[in-house]
């Protein structure tokens, strides 16, 4: 049955986690660093849209006429455009999903088969669909050949108006060594501690860098805490100190040194996404300063999905 043409659809978002997994029920696809794109072909009208229903027609002229070639009557793609910020290859538009095709909605429909769909159409560069990774840990080939990073998404998902755990985002992550200045008492069932305070040495300041509250088993959270009662001071160690908790704090001696796992660093100066990888004890605390350099700016923020 042919379904009114719509004149916007929600994207479907993925959702950011920090586990590491594969199975026979994912697909995984490359993260491309560009700016999510819906395509809406109705006819002979073409439009391009961000994902926050900015017309990019204008941006990307070649794609809107590739679009207009596709011998369809309607279509709806959703993709990632990069040819605007960073080429990856001759695309300038991976699409990973067709939402609708000749009147019908595709969006009930599982994964696979909307792939397959997707398949069948004589897509012409600059547009090109983007392949399934192989391999047994498709995050570690992105880190290692410098991508953004990987989307899981669930091989029987439907297509959600929304942001979904049936898609993941796995994001290279970076990894440094952080001074513990303080930590949090722990909630609910947790034990041991909350989170840990960490931060870094800028000359002379000890500088506040954020929160780490995962990446913790039982035993480490109750190793840490004795070892961290052991060195509780009643004043703040952080000399440059914005951002930290009112509740439940407790301050130490800043000698524990930890790594620590995360996506960026944000605008303000903090963590984003931090995990602890491991206590570092041959590290001297003098010696821990910020790797790296800014977070993400809120303009870039679009070219997230």
């Amino acid at each position: 049955m042919t379904s009114p043409f719509p004149d916007w659809l929600v994207p479907m978002a993925a959702t950011l986690t920090q586990d590491r997994f594969t199975g026979p029920e994912w697909i995984f696809e490359r993260k491309f660093d560009g700016i999510r794109m819906i395509a809406f072909k109705n006819g002979a009208d073409v439009r391009l849209f961000s994902r926050n229903r900015l017309p990019l027609n204008g941006s990307y002229p070649a794609v809107a006429q590739a679009i207009a070639n596709l011998p369809v009557n309607d279509v709806i793609l959703d993709g990632e455009a990069v040819g605007g910020w960073e080429r990856f290859g001759r695309a300038d538009y991976y699409v990973f999903d067709v939402l609708r095709l000749d009147g019908r909605d595709l969006t009930a429909l599982p994964l696979d088969e909307r792939r397959r769909v997707l398949g069948d159409l004589p897509l012409q560069l600059p547009i090109e669909q983007v392949a399934a990774l192989d391999g047994r840990d498709p995050w570690e080939r992105a880190c290692a050949e410098g991508w953004e990073g990987v989307i899981a998404k669930r091989r029987d998902s439907t297509y959600e108006h929304r942001r979904s755990k049936s898609w993941l985002k796995m994001k290279c992550e970076s990894r440094q060594a952080f001074v513990v200045g303080g930590f949090t008492d722990p909630q609910g069932k947790r034990v041991g501690l909350g989170a840990l305070l960490v931060g870094y040495y800028d000359q002379e300041e000890l500088c506040f860098a954020g929160k780490i509250g995962t990446g913790f088993d039982t035993a480490l959270l109750l190793d840490l805490r004795a070892r961290l009662d052991a060195l509780e001071i009643p004043k703040i160690p952080f000399t440059k100190a914005k951002g930290l908790p009112r509740l439940r704090a407790h301050w130490v001696r800043p000698e524990v040194v930890v790594e620590a796992g995360f996506i960026e660093w944000t605008g303000h100066g903090k963590l984003r996404h931090p995990r602890l990888l491991g206590v570092l004890t041959d590290r001297d605390a003098r010696t821990v300063h910020r790797q790296g350099s800014g977070g993400i700016s809120p303009a870039l923020e679009e070219r997230e999905r």
